[in-house]
């Protein structure tokens, strides 16, 4: 679909895209092709998309998976959309934030930039076989981050403790219609076991989100803060005098656990 095409159809239905829905259409079919490529989509497989826009994924998808659910927050640009999808797509209005996500095998979707994080978030809390997912390339790099780097996040620890994850190619802003301000990036997750064990899951990813928000205090001082060690426990909690950003995920794993062991002795 060129920007031609997109600007007829948006004008019909009165819509502009706007910058606060994330609303660039991506307008290479080359690379939507290569995104349904990539996430190896069978004749069985139930397939996620959020925000659809124009529906040049949604259509290539049908055409493979037994099932598409789509979810786009734009009621007009949903109209739209609606009007010429396959049986085999369910069309879902709605914030996908807000909107309980169904069963499903595969998730392939171009994100809009502003609702990475907490999607990315969201779906790592679901049961599924792969993720292929276009995000903002600087977004993409944290996800992939290793330690002791600007990049290295939050977003880095979570991802690598549920799933594979690499950037399977990168794209030009020049692909998609208004051209965003940044490049992009296609990012498969393959969820997996955790590589390391924690004795508390919830208190591991409350220690990661605690740390990184203090990224820059050494980490006693943030445990103290948060009330979770005294200081007269200080000694017996590892990298007490280290920042977050230095330590790799199973050693924060290891942080948690003498964290945790010194809770349930209180």
């Amino acid at each position: 679909m060129n920007p031609s095409e997109i600007k007829e159809i948006l004008s019909k239905a009165g819509i502009s895209p706007t910058k606060a829905m994330g609303q660039n259409f991506l307008i290479d079919d080359r690379v939507a092709e290569r995104q349904v490529e990539f996430a190896g989509i069978g004749g069985n497989d139930t397939v996620l998309e959020v925000g659809p826009g124009l529906g040049v994924l949604t259509h290539r998808l049908a055409e493979r998976a037994s099932k598409v659910v789509a979810i786009e927050m734009d009621r007009k640009l949903a109209e739209v959309l609606g009007a010429y999808l396959p049986e085999n797509v369910e069309l879902i209005v709605g914030d996908a934030l807000e909107v309980p996500f169904p069963r499903f095998d595969k998730m392939v979707s171009n994100l809009p930039y502003s609702i990475s994080s907490p999607i990315i978030f969201k779906l790592l809390e679901h049961r599924f076989e792969r993720a292929v997912v276009m995000l903002q390339k600087e977004f993409a790099d944290r996800m992939v981050a290793a330690p002791d780097s600007d990049d290295y996040s939050r977003l880095t620890v979570n991802v690598y403790y549920r799933a594979e994850c690499r950037i399977l190619e990168k794209v030009p802003r020049s692909r998609f219609w208004p051209a965003p301000k940044v490049d992009s990036a296609v990012v498969e997750l393959v969820p997996r076991p955790a590589p390391f064990a924690v004795q508390d899951e919830k208190l591991f990813f409350r220690l990661v989100e605690a740390l990184f928000q203090q990224r820059r205090k050494k980490i006693g001082t943030v445990l103290r803060m948060k009330g979770l060690i005294t200081s007269e426990q200080r000694s017996l909690v590892p990298y007490v005098d280290m920042r977050i950003e230095a330590l790799a995920p199973e050693q924060i794993g290891e942080l948690c656990d003498a964290v945790s062991g010194l809770r349930t002795k209180r």
